[in-house]
């Protein structure tokens, strides 16, 4: 039987009165939400378990877990492009998306999918709040968050920037800190620690891998900036964050 076949005949064998799908309203006003910043919106969208209500959507598997994990990807998708569309720099969207939708293959039950739909949800939402309240960048600016976010895992200097844009390491690091108010320095150290806080809370590598993964020129290096940037040393972190969002 073919596809098309098959189709036609699935629509036959439902000629029958089901339940109608829910609005796509609801749907767009919870990604623009997500888009426009609105915690207050998205906390309540949580609370509510909203995303586990699959009253009036599609049934994308028979199986409850399957389904919901399905869900979960297409929400992931939308937020994605919704955040683009918002002005998040697109590798950043991207690699967020992967991040969550890999934690979802560990999901072993509903409320696990659940859960972790709300910390995606609201992580979307804080980062673009992060985002509107930042200037109005100039592009050079723009290329070198979109590399940093590319190649975090990299060694990265002012003259690897200075590289890629085309401009003198001195002009460029003046231009960044007069856009976003920090060195660039600070700026890459701040974005590998967010990287390796996220590694500690769900990851079981070693902290000497992470400091290894991130380029640190040695584990007391890490170890060093990351207490500065969090107040916590990466050990006592991860005993006081691990999977604690599971």
């Amino acid at each position: 039987m073919t596809v098309s076949h098959e189709w036609r005949h699935t629509q036959i064998e439902h000629n029958e009165p089901v339940t109608e799908h829910r609005p796509p309203s609801e749907e767009y006003s919870f990604y623009n939400a997500v888009k426009a910043g609105d915690m207050e919106y998205i906390n309540k969208n949580c609370e509510s378990g909203a995303f586990l209500d699959l009253s009036g959507t599609g049934v994308l598997s028979k199986d409850r877990l399957t389904n919901i994990k399905y869900h979960f990807v297409v929400t992931t998708a939308m937020l994605t492009r919704y955040c683009i569309e918002g002005g998040m720099e697109p590798e950043q969207a991207y690699r967020l998306s992967d991040f969550y939708i890999l934690k979802l293959d560990k999901c072993s039950s509903v409320r696990e999918v659940g859960e972790l739909h709300n910390a995606m949800a609201r992580d979307f939402t804080g980062r673009m709040i992060t985002l509107k309240k930042e200037p109005v960048l100039s592009k050079p600016v723009v290329q070198c968050l979109d590399y940093i976010y590319a190649h975090y895992q990299e060694r990265i200097t002012i003259q690897t920037l200075a590289d890629h844009t085309g401009l003198s390491a001195n002009y460029l690091s003046r231009v960044f800190k007069q856009n976003l108010g920090i060195s660039v320095s600070d700026y890459i150290r701040e974005k590998k620690i967010e990287k390796a806080t996220h590694l500690l809370r769900y990851s079981d590598l070693s902290i000497v891998d992470i400091a290894y993964y991130l380029s640190f020129s040695s584990q007391s290096h890490f170890i060093q900036a990351f207490e500065s940037f969090t107040g916590l040393t990466p050990k006592k972190y991860r005993d006081k964050f691990y999977k604690s969002m599971w």
